[in-house]
């Protein structure tokens, strides 16, 4: 095969659907669509109940609707190309598109681990120090907290697309999903990928594996605190305020653990496996994540239940 007419063909990528049953993208079309309809109806549930009442202007209320805008951001990254899929027939994306794609992804990836980050302190701080909890946890601070992990996240994947863009690209240009991601597009160079590769490590160990170990830190010290209270209803209050946030970090974590395990690992398993726990990934935080605060969170659920009687005597 010619070099340079292979190269050519790289103006765009083919994404792809349900592997090795393209018939069978059309039946994803209507679920798919639903769990996009899900994620912004239940963040923006939870950001517009946060902001009408007054009760909720709390800094454990504010890092929630700072996770929330990243849920549907994350989500909305990975909605062109599978509308373009699943709703439109249409696999092919272009080189430019595809690397902004990839760009948004990452970056609102890695800016969700920093927000439950800033949840996990939000608790350490809220059982630790109660008295002086709104003092040190201000409008500002949060701000700032918040700019901080966006700010981390775009600093740490900006290089990935110029270390893409210097790829030479002469084999398949079919990925392995319904989006992209550095991993996939980079398996596709016909040219050494170690720096890709180390750079791509570096950046999970540094965000997503520092960010887990702060997290596990952050819950020793808050359990440590919580052993500590006399009373045992109170210990049980003080747990229950951190059980939301301990789901939203299964619910990032676990299907990211999995993932990457299957990918390493499981090199035998059927393409399609590999599809379903990427985008297991990627779609199930932001949709589960509203539901499981307003099921677990008492005063965010009694707002939506008297929202909704109150639409009823009308």
């Amino acid at each position: 095969m010619n070099l340079n007419s292979s190269h050519a063909n790289h103006h765009s990528f083919i994404l792809t659907g349900i592997p090795e049953m393209p018939d069978k993208n059309p039946w994803m079309a209507f679920p798919l669509g639903f769990l996009y309809a899900l994620t912004v109806l239940g963040n923006g549930t939870i950001l517009a109940v946060i902001k009408v009442d007054q009760s909720l202007h709390e800094p454990m209320y504010y890092f929630l609707s700072i996770l929330a805008i990243t849920d549907v951001s994350l989500s909305m990254s990975t909605l062109p190309s599978m509308l373009s899929i699943f709703w439109f027939n249409a696999p092919e994306i272009s080189f430019d598109a595809c690397i902004t794609q990839m760009f948004f992804i990452h970056v609102f990836g890695i800016a969700e681990s920093g927000v439950l980050v800033s949840m996990a302190f939000d608790r350490f701080v809220a059982i630790r120090d109660p008295l002086h909890y709104a003092s040190i946890l201000t409008h500002g601070i949060i701000g700032k907290i918040g700019i901080a992990a966006l700010t981390r996240a775009i600093c740490v994947v900006f290089p990935v697309p110029f270390l893409i863009k210097r790829l030479p690209f002469c084999h398949s240009n079919v990925l392995s999903h319904s989006y992209c991601l550095h991993q996939d597009i980079m398996r596709l160079a016909c040219a050494s990928t170690r720096v890709n590769s180390l750079y791509g490590l570096v950046v999970v160990i540094l965000t997503l594996g520092l960010d887990a170990l702060i997290i596990l830190l952050s819950y020793l010290f808050i359990l440590k605190t919580v052993l500590g209270i006399a009373s045992n209803a109170e210990k049980l209050k003080a747990l229950n305020t951190c059980l939301s946030h301990v789901c939203a970090i299964l619910l990032f974590y676990v299907p990211f653990i999995g993932a990457s395990m299957i990918h390493r690992f499981g090199k035998h398993l059927s393409p399609v496996v590999h599809t379903l726990m990427a985008n297991i990934y990627l779609l199930l935080p932001p949709v589960l994540n509203p539901i499981v605060y307003s099921m677990k969170t008492k005063q965010i659920r009694r707002r939506i239940v008297h929202i909704f009687q109150r639409k009823n005597r009308a």
